[in-house]
């Protein structure tokens, strides 16, 4: 990552910084990649024994020390590592947890603003926000099924230079072809003092959407032929919208979009729908029938 960027000007900044690596396997490349940027940095669970300290998912519920800590350190902004370090959460210095997806649309809008009319690709369950993002730039936007594999097969096939999943996970090709913390907390810095603005103000000039995830357990209602077959119905009906059918079905509407797919994992449907308010978002994922 230091090969790509230049580590002075965040040095410059002198950045006040909480990690929380969740005694996993980023606790000594996060630590010591934010020392190399001159950051100050209180970190959390910093010890890579595996035994997490919280539950690892990282989510809001689950981050409230990191939260906490950001406001008490009077941090700039705070991360969070997932187990395996390759999924990153961000809390800005007001200690208030922003949400997974916009650690891509952060380091898309970094990474295409000094790489204009370059493209940029997400899988179907990821926000409309990094659309919107590479449209700015002059950019296109692919889309792949979830999975970073599928991500990074469709970044190679069009020459992505950045793209990822909305989990927090960013994959940027010139570091490696997997999802990467490391990767989204240096192009985070160095958005921060680029732009010279703190996170909360980066975050407000983003697209905004309301984003619900809906889990629905298909034993009751017969298996995987209830979602094909409520998937048929959705492509029939709503025939004359943006569909995309590799992997479940996501149709894009004017007002947002839903996504609904069978999980890979278990016997469940997952059902995404985003909008640019919550009410929206509900009403079109009730459109799903399960």
């Amino acid at each position: 990552m230091l090969g790509v960027i230049e580590p002075q000007s965040i040095q410059k900044k002198q950045f006040r910084v909480v990690l929380d690596s969740i005694n996993g396997a980023g606790c000594v490349g996060g630590l010591r990649l934010l020392e190399h940027f001159g950051c100050d940095v209180l970190h959390l669970n910093g010890e890579p024994t595996g035994e997490f300290a919280h539950e690892p998912e990282p989510k809001e519920a689950n981050l409230t020390d990191l939260c906490d800590a950001v406001i008490k350190f009077d941090a700039d902004v705070g991360f969070a590592q997932d187990p395996d370090a390759d999924r990153l959460a961000i809390v800005d210095e007001n200690g208030r947890y922003i949400g997974e997806e916009y650690t891509l649309a952060l380091a898309a809008e970094h990474w295409l603003s000094k790489n204009s009319s370059e493209s940029t690709a997400a899988n179907l369950s990821t926000s409309r926000m990094i659309d919107d993002i590479a449209s700015s730039h002059g950019s296109k936007s692919f889309r792949s099924a979830v999975g970073e594999a599928n991500v990074a097969g469709v970044m190679k096939e069009h020459g992505c230079i950045i793209g990822g999943e909305g989990n927090g996970g960013v994959i940027f090709p010139k570091v490696c072809w997997v999802r990467d913390s490391l990767s989204g907390i240096a192009l985070i810095l160095d958005l921060m003092q680029t732009r010279d603005e703190t996170l909360s103000t980066l975050v407000r000039a983003l697209p905004k959407y309301d984003i619900i995830k809906k889990t629905i357990d298909l034993v009751d209602l017969g298996g995987i032929p209830a979602i094909d077959k409520e998937i048929v119905r959705l492509q029939k009906e709503y025939a004359g919208e943006k569909q995309n059918n590799s992997d479940g079905l996501r149709i894009d509407f004017d007002e947002g979009w839903v996504h609904v797919r069978p999980s890979n994992t278990e016997p469940i449907a997952r059902v995404i729908a985003e909008a640019k308010d919550s009410l929206t978002a509900y009403k079109i994922a009730a459109r799903v029938k399960l």
